[in-house]
């Protein structure tokens, strides 16, 4: 409700419109945003304005003005790894990430969120890696007041199950790797797998413990495999064996060293043959003859998700179907590009 009240009587309240301050030549625009709250300091700006009266809101008990909403629900929707740090405007605030990591959003709770229809927040795609300070959401309320039982109501669905927006810190890993193949094995080859494995452990914070190049006998894969365990690999990358040819034996042997849960193949291109297992709480991943030549593969989709600490499931890298063909751009783009936004 828009009230004529004194300037003394304004203070505490939102104002109902901008006011304009114009200086010749120096200055036209806000002075005074639409839903600012009149503090005592002021006031004498405003009398040098030429206002001795202003137009407020007067929000009835049912109502919250919008940048009280805005706050409330930051504070729902802002998890691990997420804050805020500036004043709302105009009924909006920015989330940002308050340290490293990869940036998770619960996608299906954000879309009961705006379904509301009078509150919104906007996300950057989930599954990316951010930096500490960088832009992650916003949210604001729409109407200038707003229904208390609408925000109300937002926040639960923010508050249900994990948080909605979390950034999540990557575990600084010992990487294993084993680079499996007769032809590399016995030098009929030059190997191209180590240093591209090794810029990527080391890009995202961890150290290769030793790598290993096997020929493709299972035995000698299993024995590898568990050895590195032992010495305190805390998770283990393979490369080569990954195709259909009888002399691929690297899930073999990882089987005989007792790997499980393991799930081979995924709707990604480039990277389908790609393979994810746990041998004895370790993951391992097996990267194909892709990952050689292709700058982005399934790897890096899946590679900082571990990091992350999460288990993935058959059905998560179902998901990645969608936005999981790479079209491979030159230069490439990669983050910031569709490659593995679509789940």
């Amino acid at each position: 409700m828009m009230q004529i009240v004194s300037l003394e009587e304004a203070v505490g309240q939102p104002l109902a419109h901008d006011i304009t301050e114009i200086r010749p030549g120096e200055f036209k625009g806000a002075a005074f945003r639409r839903g600012h709250i009149v503090c005592r300091h002021d006031l004498e700006p405003l009398r040098r304005l030429g206002k001795e009266h202003l137009y407020v809101l007067r929000p009835a008990f049912d109502e919250l003005h919008e940048d009280e909403a805005a706050v409330m629900m930051a504070n729902a929707l802002c998890g691990e790894g997420v804050g805020w740090d500036e004043s709302p405007r105009e009924g909006k605030i920015t989330l940002k990430a308050v340290q490293d990591g990869l940036f998770k959003v619960e996608v299906e709770a954000l879309a009961r969120f705006n379904a509301l229809g009078e509150v919104m927040c906007a996300t950057r795609h989930s599954n990316m890696l951010v930096e500490s300070g960088e832009r992650v959401a916003g949210t604001r309320a729409i109407p200038l007041m707003i229904k208390r039982e609408q925000v109300e109501q937002a926040v639960r669905i923010a508050r249900e199950g994990e948080a909605v927006l979390r950034v999540m810190p990557l575990r600084r890993v010992k990487a294993g790797v084993l680079i499996t193949g007769n032809e590399v094995y016995y030098g009929r080859i030059q190997d191209c797998f180590e240093p591209v494995i090794r810029k990527k452990v080391e890009s995202l914070g961890g150290d290769i413990l030793e790598v290993v190049f096997l020929p493709d006998e299972d035995e000698l894969i299993a024995k590898a495999a568990l050895d590195l365990l032992g010495r305190g690999a805390d998770i283990l990358i393979t490369t080569g064996g990954m195709s259909v040819d009888p002399d691929d034996r690297t899930r073999f042997g990882l089987e005989k060293a007792g790997a499980r849960d393991i799930l081979y193949g995924a709707a990604v291109l480039p990277g389908a043959m790609f393979m994810l297992a746990d041998l004895h709480g370790v993951p391992v991943l097996g990267i194909p003859a892709c990952g050689m030549h292709a700058k982005v593969t399934l790897f890096d989709l899946v590679y900082p998700r571990i990091l992350a600490g999460e288990r993935l499931t058959r059905q998560d890298l179902a998901r990645l179907g969608h936005g999981g063909l790479c079209l491979k751009c030159d230069p490439c783009r990669y983050p910031l590009c569709p490659f593995g936004k679509g789940s």
